[in-house]
């Protein structure tokens, strides 16, 4: 692997402008032909308290941190003692810090990384509306080698609308920022290439899951903001006005919940956006989905719990809600992004299945891929688009709750001559009318699993790369670390199996059998503490040969060298 790659953390207090400054490195690292990510670390603060932006660039797309940070700025330095744990360093890293502030509050890990004091804050009020977050803009962009005309192209980009004193006391701290940074050490960053315009987007995971949802084909959507998912309604706020849709704000998630089923049942693609606390309080409502056969698309993005919670990092933990938190026999479609794109595709292809198959579906992104930015390569239209089953009404009863083969009978849309049905919470006949028998009963529950379990999803249900007989299995954000410490791994000549699940419900026992074929060992990876995903894979499928769990709670994430060393028995194994 020839990846040429530099970490960087940006950490100040709350108002400092870290989250703008490393906003703006990371827009002029793409404007230079690089690839990079930025995630946010903050405390569950409204405002103020400490924040780190943390960045990595590279000549190769990315989808992880990396072990370690090459640099560091404080614009506080007290604000670092919050992030230790998050901003591992190593022997060479170099921290910069504004002393003015006081020393840092808290020890680093033992390491000597090379402290340098920087006088942003004076530097900056030697320029009038001048601020220190723009010098730092320039330090950061000299050391690691931006060309100042690329941060230039940004800020009239981000500042203009701020007006001509404020873009041009900001330029005139980034060019002091440059000065300052001549004497300080510079790191080799990858080389500047020139991108055709439109190839490479930068992109947060929430974005991406709000894209995919119109692709899909939404065109209603009701929620209630909360952390980590309010971009995703930000951007379709703004979005969908554009193609004929209506965003509503709900005064909670009970209202949303049921603000897009009753949208769905007009005939519009519907979709919610929340997080676990109001994953909780819609399941109700979402059983109600499942008995009256109206689709929806509930988008979770998950947080650590439970209950508040840390409503800003990063959890792995509303799985077994997700999976089993309706009550009764409620068969319904979960499904989680394996990357920050793929949040395009997963939402829109859970549209595409909601639809078709008149069934909820529940996508589980998380807080690390919905609120990651990243410069990335365009990505690929899907053909995807919501298709329902409706009825060419003919002379006779209309059976909205017809048995058939596929599980799947036709939805009238209300004022449709002849399609008039009761849709409710109520066990029914085929006709849609109340029923309390047991024949019934039974039908109706056949229906609406066998249209799940027999639905033909192809090779979409989990991606799968790479030989051998060792395997990682994983989902959601953990996938970003696996596939980079396996392609260390294979650039040094040991090749190793990963499963990434997209689809975690329904099961589907006769795909994992084929891969599965030939396993010895299974490393399961996971961010959680209760083992969810360990127990839901023991519960779905018959795991060969020895498994291995490597899981642990957020907020940490997991770092590529630590999957290497969870296999590193094996692969000495594999070796002799």
């Amino acid at each position: 692997m020839n990846r040429q790659s530099l970490s960087i953390a940006l950490s100040g207090s709350g108002g400092s402008g870290v989250m703008t400054t490393g906003s703006m490195l990371l827009e002029a690292a793409g404007k230079a032909g690089w690839y990079g990510i930025m995630t946010r670390s903050a405390g569950p603060q409204i405002r103020g308290g400490e924040a780190a932006a943390l960045i990595r660039v590279s000549n190769e797309p990315l989808e992880s941190h990396d072990d370690r940070f090459d640099l560091v700025l404080a614009l506080d330095p007290g604000s670092m003692g919050r992030f230790v744990a998050e901003i591992p360093l190593h022997d060479d890293s170099i921290i910069i810090c504004d002393m003015a502030g006081g020393r840092r509050n808290v020890s680093l890990p033992q390491t000597p990384a090379r402290e340098i004091d920087l006088p942003m804050k004076k530097m900056a009020r030697a320029v009038k509306g001048g601020r220190p977050n723009m010098i730092a803009l320039g330090v950061l962009a000299r050391v690691i080698g931006l060309p100042e005309a690329s941060i230039s192209e940004i800020l009239e980009k981000v500042l203009k609308s701020k007006g001509p004193d404020a873009l041009e006391a900001s330029r005139a701290c980034v060019k002091d920022g440059f000065a300052a940074a001549d004497e300080l050490p510079t790191f080799a960053g990858p080389p500047i290439v020139t991108v055709p315009d439109g190839e490479r987007w930068s992109i947060t995971g929430n974005e991406a899951a709000g894209l995919g949802a119109v692709r899909g084909g939404v065109r209603f959507v009701a929620a209630y903001p909360i952390t980590p998912a309010t971009e995703v309604l930000e951007w379709l706020a703004s979005s969908l006005p554009k193609l004929g849709g209506v965003l509503v704000q709900a005064e909670d998630e009970l209202a949303s919940i049921n603000q897009i089923i009753g949208a769905s049942y007009g005939g519009l693609p519907a979709l919610t956006a929340t997080s676990g606390p109001g994953l909780a309080l819609m399941t109700e409502s979402i059983g109600l989905s499942v008995c009256s056969e109206v689709p929806v698309v509930v988008l979770d993005v998950m947080r650590c719990g439970p209950s508040t919670g840390i409503a800003t990092k990063n959890e792995q933990t509303d799985l077994n809600i997700a999976l089993n938190g309706l009550h009764g026999d409620a068969p319904h479609l979960v499904l989680a992004p394996t990357s920050l794109t793929d949040c395009i595709f997963t939402t829109q292809w859970a549209v595409h299945l909601a639809e078709a198959m008149q069934a909820p579906a529940i996508v589980l992104s998380d807080q690390s891929l919905g609120q990651t930015r990243a410069i990335v390569n365009k990505p690929a239209d899907v053909a995807f688009i919501a298709r329902r089953v409706v009825p060419e009404l003919a002379t006779g009863p209309y059976q909205r709750y017809a048995i058939g083969a596929s599980g799947v009978s036709p939805m009238s849309i209300p004022g449709q001559p002849g399609g008039q049905y009761t849709a409710d919470g109520l066990e029914h006949t085929e006709t849609g009318a109340p029923s309390s028998l047991y024949d019934d009963h039974l039908a109706q529950l056949d229906k609406r699993s066998n249209k799940i379990h027999s639905f033909n999803y192809g090779e979409h249900w989990a991606d799968v790369d790479g030989t051998g007989d060792t395997m990682v299995i994983t989902w959601g954000s953990a996938c970003g670390p696996v596939r980079e410490a396996l392609a260390r791994l294979r650039a040094s000549g040991t090749d190793i199996k990963m499963l990434a699940l997209r689809l975690l419900a329904p099961e589907r026992p006769e795909h994992m059998n084929a891969v599965l074929a030939g396993i010895k060992r299974i490393l399961i990876v996971e961010q959680s503490h209760s083992k969810q995903f360990y127990r839901y894979l023991r519960a779905a499928y018959d795991l060969p040969g020895e498994v291995k769990l490597f899981n642990r709670p957020g907020p940490l994430a997991f770092k590529p060298a630590e999957i290497i060393e969870q296999l590193a028995d094996w692969c000495r194994e594999n070796e002799s």
